[in-house]
């Protein structure tokens, strides 16, 4: 079989987009195929965190970037006992984007694809959905789409996420560290106000997450996992008085919320390949480790894979060699971020998700822990720290072979917000 690409990569999420725009920049022949029509998906992930910025300001694409439709939020805040308690604080991190930018996931897609089709290597195929591999021996050669087309490549990337296909048709074996929780999203109108107020509400026996999205809240509600069924067998006008006892701020608006089109399911995963790799094939992203949507840092631990990939892979790719050998230093590189991410978003899934959210606890008073950040406010660097830097930060390192081209015409905008997905719909993350 002959290579019809150096890189074919399934799916055109953040680790797919950004690996497909750093193999491009490399000189790489890539193709990515998304199996989607386009890159509106309600309710995805849509936290841009400050180690993803900075690298866009490496790539020279920040301003450019910045000058899409964002908000930037620079302190997160708790709201425990009817108190106010900010536990992480951005402005003091060392780099120069101290703060969150948050963009729909749609325009972030939309701009990696911009960029990277200013390199001539590389293509962007829509509703084209991978369902397999095809193999050359024991080796991975290509994939086959759901149509039966099929595309060969020197390397794949598997980034097509949580429910990867490929990650099965490879064998690679995958340890599941368990979620206690699921989120139903929503939105709620709200008053744009001069400063962004993204943070939560612990109520009795809940948590919900209030993300300010300028004039509407994004809102995620926690419930025990499996429980999304049942909640909706009680009925909406059930549900919109749990919200209002959960977060009495979000009272005023939830008679907007008319039916269950509005609320969109995210099924929670946490679990990670031991093994993300074989011969010819990678996994990057949510296909190599699916994370909690605590702290959101998905989206940014996917990018960070992308880089670390281009850094070791798109240099000998680019040149014609072999990088089979190379593709296990990608996952001894990214492997301990993953961990320890994992490590602490189990810890808040086994202390404070389950307690409150599996087990009803009631939080009359706000606890220590939570104090302290009010005592002593050089404590909120450190949650800021995890969340806006991560652990073993990337920088971009993979080659430029100077083919960048001047700007081509932006892609279509994305369909306008709002879906109709029942709850039973699970929304990518």
């Amino acid at each position: 079989m002959t290579s019809d690409e150096d890189l074919v990569i399934a799916g055109g999420g953040p680790a797919g987009m950004m690996a497909g725009l750093l193999f491009a920049r490399a000189g790489c022949k890539v193709q990515v195929l998304e199996k989607h029509a386009d890159f509106f998906r309600d309710f995805r992930g849509d936290t841009v965190h400050p180690s993803t910025l900075e690298l866009l300001r490496e790539l020279g694409l920040l301003e450019e970037f910045l000058k899409r439709p964002h908000d930037e939020v620079r302190t997160l805040s708790v709201r425990v006992a009817d108190r106010q308690v900010t536990i992480a604080d951005m402005r003091h991190l060392p780099v120069e984007s101290r703060f969150v930018a948050l963009m729909p996931q749609w325009h972030f897609l939309d701009f990696l694809a911009d960029e990277a089709r200013r390199y001539p290597g590389f293509q962007l195929r829509m509703e084209a959905e991978v369902v397999d591999l095809l193999f050359e021996k024991e080796r991975v050669a290509g994939v086959r789409l759901a149509g039966g087309d099929e595309v060969s490549g020197r390397l794949v990337i598997a980034a097509d996420g949580r429910s990867s296909a490929l990650r099965e048709k490879a064998g690679l074996p995958k340890k599941d560290l368990g979620a206690p929780i699921d989120v139903l999203w929503f939105r709620l109108p709200k008053t744009k106000t001069a400063e962004n107020q993204t943070g939560g509400t612990f109520g009795s026996g809940t948590l919900v997450v209030e993300i300010d999205r300028g004039d509407y809240w994004q809102c995620a509600y926690v419930v025990p996992k499996g429980a999304a069924d049942e909640i909706q067998a009680r009925g909406i006008e059930a549900f919109r008085t749990d919200i209002a006892k959960a977060a009495p701020g979000l009272a005023s608006v939830v008679d907007t919320l008319k039916d269950w089109d509005q609320v969109k399911l995210l099924s929670v995963s946490l679990d990670r390949l031991t093994r993300w790799w074989r011969p010819g094939l990678l996994a990057i992203g949510d296909a190599a480790h699916a994370m909690s949507p605590v702290g959101g840092v998905g989206i940014n631990l996917a990018v960070q894979d992308a880089v670390a990939a281009a850094n070791i892979l798109a240099g000998p790719l680019a040149r014609g060699e072999n990088v089979d050998g190379l593709l296990e230093q990608v996952q001894d590189r990214r492997m301990l971020p993953t961990k320890v991410i994992q490590r602490g978003q189990k810890t808040v899934h086994d202390r404070v998700l389950t307690p409150l959210v599996v087990r009803k606890a009631v939080l009359d008073k706000v606890p220590l822990v939570l104090r302290l950040f009010g005592r002593f406010p050089v404590l909120r660097r450190i949650p800021a720290r995890v969340i806006g830097l991560g652990v073993r930060r990337e920088h971009i390192r993979s080659p430029d072979a100077g083919l960048k081209r001047a700007a081509v015409e932006s892609s279509p905008p994305s369909p306008p917000r709002g879906s109709s997905r029942s709850p039973r719909r699970t929304a990518r993350s």
